[in-house]
């Protein structure tokens, strides 16, 4: 194994609901708190991780979605960034580590508000960028395509000029590991944020 593809929404960045939930609905957006409740991503959510909507737009529609809710483009942008609950450290040394080894790129379904908020806070620890633990990071809302899609994972392939029979594809995702498979690129459903740290 050469490369490895990392998913970000619960295998680096740690997410919690609940807070994301209150922190909707303390701003009068409860209907919008019900999506992330049941972690439906369609509709508002999905146009925008798909890259078909952009953040302003996306706050009108949460706006809409919720009457009586005035809360400002920033608010539901803090609201929607309480979902991301951090990286540890743990897992960013174990990257610093396993780049020294192997080629690493990061393939995620997520959403320019969610990314920003990672890109400056999380990964940013001792002066560090993105680009200190990954070559490349491939975004849905950039690519306009989302995983479990059959043509994000061949884009990533042909892009990166990573060879199937030498990659690993680490998600928390079975859907998602199922649709890497069929292309013939070994995976690691990894069930708990933690658990691909003891398996590499």
């Amino acid at each position: 194994m050469r490369n490895i593809i990392f998913d970000f929404g619960g295998i680096l960045v740690d997410l919690d609901r609940k807070r994301c939930i209150d922190a909707f609905t303390r701003i009068g957006a409860g209907a919008i708190a019900g999506y992330v409740d049941e972690c439906r991503q369609e509709d508002l959510f999905h146009d925008l991780e798909v890259g078909n909507t952009g953040i302003g737009q996306f706050c009108d529609a949460v706006r809409r979605a919720c009457p009586g809710c005035s809360a400002t483009d920033d608010a539901i942008c803090e609201a929607w960034n309480a979902l991301l609950a951090g990286i540890p450290k743990r897992r960013l040394d174990k990257l610093s580590e396993l780049k020294q080894a192997y080629r690493l790129v990061l393939l995620s379904n997520t959403n320019p508000i969610h990314w920003r908020k990672a890109a400056a806070d999380y990964f940013t620890q001792g002066g560090l960028t993105v680009g200190d633990y990954f070559e490349t990071a491939y975004l849905s809302y950039e690519m306009h395509l989302l995983k479990p899609g059959e043509e994000i994972f061949r884009r990533v392939l042909d892009e990166s000029g990573m060879a199937v029979g030498d990659t690993l594809f680490i998600d928390d995702s079975a859907a998602n590991c199922a649709a890497a498979s069929a292309l013939g690129i070994a995976t690691l459903h990894a069930v708990r944020p933690d658990e691909w740290l003891n398996r590499l």
